[in-house]
């Protein structure tokens, strides 16, 4: 399967690889709120795409554009045919992993602890560069215990500089190997923003992307005014409505051709093609409506409409009955904006 790549994506605001969370049914639901933030894969490994299905981690729906793929791998080679499927299969993005802290990934040599290994990490980058014209990012953190200096970080990202990488994504944390599980690793280590815009001080022509603990449009904004792009990763999932001023406040878009106003009842209304397709395809109702529980967060009823998919949607033959009926639980309320001019500020992409 050859597909072409669109452009490169703008990176002004992402949402981040998630494990268990950014599967194709979370990013089909997340690009009808924003149909410009750019949306990344779970990270899948080298030998789960070499030697797996490679239908089931590659698969997804054009829709989803821009869409960029995370690997997690530490071997040139393995890693350069990873990037030839994703460029095959028309991602705009080859992301390499060197953030994720789980005892499992380290176990693999892969993710955090190669912060340990630039030398390894560069000749990875180039191999990829040299095979597919996509670009190809490194998401890391700002340190690792044992190597969290500053100077350790400049050499990092130095070397991978010099290998080709022009993007790097910084989680504003040290990773803490030993004696802290992923969940820790994303709350304890204090958050270091100030790092990371030090970083784009002294690599002025690479773009840095800051990532971690940003909740808000207005910390992207902020954020913005230091660094090149913002990736946010848990508040994006557990209150996605937070994407519905994307593309309005960071993007400077006003509208599209469509007529359809941006509410959380239109998001759903829009998606219920693309689930009817998927439960006809043999998918379960919640394996994706888990991913729409927080749609409502904050809104009258939302406890309702969790709880009736949550206790619903694992039926076997859950239809979309299920979902209108949660529906029926929450007002629709149109946006501030509409309800005082009744001119649409955000459409949904069709």
């Amino acid at each position: 399967m050859t597909v072409k790549a669109h452009n490169e994506p703008s990176r002004l605001f992402s949402v981040a690889p998630m494990m268990d969370w950014t599967d194709r049914h979370c990013r089909y639901f997340l690009r009808q709120i924003s149909r410009s933030a750019l949306l990344y894969t779970e990270m899948v490994t080298t030998g789960a795409l070499i030697h797996g299905d490679r239908h089931r981690f590659l698969a997804f729906n054009p829709e989803e554009h821009p869409v960029a793929l995370q690997l997690g791998g530490n071997d040139p080679k393995e890693l350069t045919e990873c990037a030839h499927y994703a460029e095959q299969w028309g991602y705009n993005e080859v992301n390499l992993n060197v953030g994720c802290p789980s005892d499992r990934v380290q176990n693999g040599r892969i993710g955090a602890c190669l912060m340990a290994e630039p030398e390894t990490v560069a000749a990875c980058v180039k191999a990829m560069r040299d095979r597919v014209d996509i670009p190809v990012t490194v998401k890391h953190r700002i340190g690792i215990n044992g190597r969290d200096s500053w100077d350790a970080l400049v050499d990092f990202v130095g070397q991978v500089a010099e290998a080709g990488c022009k993007t790097f994504i910084v989680h504003a944390r040290i990773a803490i190997l030993e004696g802290l599980s992923p969940k820790e690793n994303r709350d304890i280590p204090p958050l270091r923003y100030d790092v990371v815009y030090r970083l784009k001080e002294t690599f002025p022509d690479l773009e840095i992307i800051l990532n971690g603990g940003v909740k808000t449009i207005a910390e992207t904004e902020a954020h913005l005014q230091h660094v090149d792009g913002v990736m946010v990763g848990r508040e994006a999932y557990q209150n996605p409505w937070l994407l519905a001023d994307v593309d309005n406040i960071i993007y400077g878009q006003e509208e599209n051709e469509s007529d359809i106003v941006l509410t959380r009842h239109a998001v759903m209304e829009a998606i219920l093609p693309y689930i009817e397709q998927c439960l006809a395809n043999g998918s379960h109702l919640n394996h994706i409506t888990r991913h729409v529980l927080g749609l409502f967060n904050g809104q009258p009823g939302a406890r309702r409409f969790r709880r009736h998919l949550s206790e619903n949607g694992y039926r076997v033959g859950a239809g979309i009955d299920v979902i209108r009926d949660a529906l029926a639980l929450v007002p629709d309320i149109l946006p501030s904006a509409q309800i005082q001019d009744e001119t649409p500020t955000a459409c949904l992409r069709n």
